[in-house]
This record gives C-alpha cells, structure tokens and sequence, in this order.
C-alpha cells in the first residue's frame, strides 16, 4: 500500500492550525517531562546502567539529572539519544550541559551521536547554541580531555557539519562544541539556577587518571554520581549524607575470577562487598547501582552480597529507572507499552 513506507520526510506530522504546524512522530507522552517544574526535587534518571559490553538490555553509562528547570547528562554512553528519544527530550534544546567522569570509550562514545543530532532540525534536535561539554584536564595542559574531543569532533564531522549549514541553513553556534576543563583534583565546575556541581577525584587505577566522580546540590537535595571507581576514601567523604548514591558495581562468579585478564579489570571497579560498605558509611537516603557489570552472576547474587555489609534501601539499577528526590526518594520504572512512567 501506497504510502506505508516512508523516509524521513514522510515521519512528519501535518496539523491545520492558525498558522501551518509541522511536528515529527515523537513520543508525546512524556514529552511534558522535558522539563520538571523548578521546584525543590531533584530527577534522575539512568539513561545507561551498563559498560562496555554491546547489549540491548543496558546501554552505556549516561545520567540525567534535572533540577532547578536545567537538564544535566552525567556521561554520554552508547545509546544515550536513543534513551533521550524514548522519553521525548531533545538531545539539542532539552540537554543544557554534559558532564564526563573520565575518558574510556563507552563513557563517551555517544557523545559524537548527542552532538550531531541535536543540531539536526526537529523536536530531537534543533539546538540553537554550542553544545557544553565538562571533563577533568589531562596533564598539566588543558589542551586534553574534554578540549581534545571537541577539536577531534569537529575535525571528524566537519564535511557533515559544513554540509548541514549550508543545505539546511543550521546556525554554525549549534554545530560547536565548547569546552569547560577543569582540574583532576575537582571542585565546583558549575553553579547556574541554584544546582551545584561538583567535581572530586576517585580511584579508578593508578593509570586510568583523570577520573572523577560528581555531586549535585540543589536546595536541600542531592545525588552523587561515583563514576568508575575502586573502593575510595574520597568518594565517602565528599557524598556523606546524600539523598541518592549513583554507585559503578563489578561482580562476577569464582571462575570467572580465577582468569588472569579479568583481574585487572576487576581491580579498577567496585565490589558488591566494598559498594555496601561505601553505603554504609555515607548512609544515603537510597543506593542504586549503575555501570552495572555482571559477570556469570545475578541481580539477585548482586543484591546478597551488598546486603551482607549494608542493611539499607538498595535499587540494582535499569535503564530508564528514574528517581525522583523530594523528602524521600521515589523510584520508577518505565513501562515500554505505555511509554510512560507510573503516575
């Protein structure tokens, strides 16, 4: 039939108004959502639980958290648009700002995606200003990290970029990239609205430096994000007392354990023994666990060994699990066949 295969330009919506309206399919159900009221809660939502690994279930790391009416992402992991799109926010207009813990592929590898689309015309896109983008410095230099990405990214695209400005008329500001390096040790790196963020050092290993993990304050509330890390004495102090503990985890079975190639990978994460005592000492109102890295065990397994150092409440992780942090901690679950979270 005529019509039931269409392209891109076919997805459009055309609506009689007042004026002519062109709108894309878009999941409208949450697209409300884009932007919580800037009350005193803070929302977050894993966009990513997972790590390197190609799989369906959990897409690489990436975090929203909103407050104070600003959209902040926490790691831009494979999949992140995708996760965006799902729940109707715009990866050009609905993300203010990008912070990166540290620089191992799936942390960044849908940050290439992020950027591209966000500037493409469309609800998904449509950015009008530079795309911002935080990150540790590398070195003694700031010409590293998170400012060698943007130069890399543009030079990358720029046949893609230069093409789109001319044939679709896209403002060269939105095709930018602009970077905020700030130093390994941390601090505050961002202060706009009210929310606080800051940045502090975790062990991910003696070679895997700059690596940090990030703390957000709005108004009475708060989360922090770990990052990848080992057991760190750092991490402990500076998210005492937070709401909600974004915390990596790595567990795997005594066999797997036993291979040399494996043991070295295990060193620079988090285990479910040394995550529960990271939770019992900053005693968070809730711990969940993202970077979730499962190997030849389970959920359940994951849950048993932290309770055996944590009594408190305790969430493995899901993409698109959301938190909402107001005078407790609420969690939500998406529901795929209503696109939509629970009332």
């Amino acid at each position: 039939m005529a019509g039931t295969r269409i392209g891109f330009v076919g997805r459009f919506l055309f609506r009689a108004t007042a004026g002519a309206l062109i709108a894309f399919s878009f999941p409208l159900a949450v697209s409300a959502q884009e932007r919580p009221a800037a009350d005193d809660r803070i929302v977050v939502t894993l966009l990513g639980t997972g790590g390197p690994e190609p799989t369906l279930k959990r897409f690489g790391p990436a975090t929203l958290v909103q407050a104070g009416g600003r959209n902040l992402l926490f790691d831009a992991g494979r999949g992140v648009t995708v996760r965006l799109y799902q729940l109707g926010i715009s990866s050009g207009k609905g993300i203010d700002a990008v912070f990166l813990t540290h620089y191992h592929s799936d942390h960044v590898a849908g940050l290439p995606d992020l950027w591209l689309t966000g500037h493409i015309f469309g609800p998904f896109g449509s950015r009008t200003v530079p795309l911002q983008l935080w990150g540790p410095s590398t070195g003694e230099s700031d010409a590293g990290g998170v400012t060698r990405i943007a130069k890399g990214l543009g030079e990358t695209f720029s046949d893609d970029v230069n093409t789109r400005r001319v044939d679709e008329h896209i403002a060269p500001a939105a095709t930018r990239i602009e970077a905020h390096p700030f130093k390994p040790e941390g601090g505050v790196v961002f202060e706009e609205a009210g929310v606080k963020v800051t940045a502090f050092a975790v062990n991910h290993g003696e070679l895997i430096k700059p690596s940090v993990g990030y703390r957000i304050d709005y108004k009475s509330r708060s989360v922090t994000i770990s990052g990848d890390t080992k057991f760190d004495e750092n991490l402990i102090r500076v998210a005492a007392g937070t709401d909600l503990l974004v915390h990596e985890v790595f567990a795997m079975s005594e066999k797997l354990a036993k291979l040399p190639p494996l043991k070295p990978i295990a060193e620079h994460h988090t285990s479910p023994e040394e995550a529960g005592e990271v939770f019992s000492r900053v005693k968070p109102k809730l711990a969940a666990y993202s970077h979730v890295i499962l190997l030849e065990t389970s959920v359940d397994e994951l849950l048993s060994r932290t309770r055996s150092k944590y009594a408190g409440p305790t969430e493995a992780g899901e993409d698109l699990m959301r938190f909402e942090i107001g005078d407790r901690v609420i969690v939500k679950r998406w529901n795929e066949a209503l696109r939509a979270y629970p009332p």
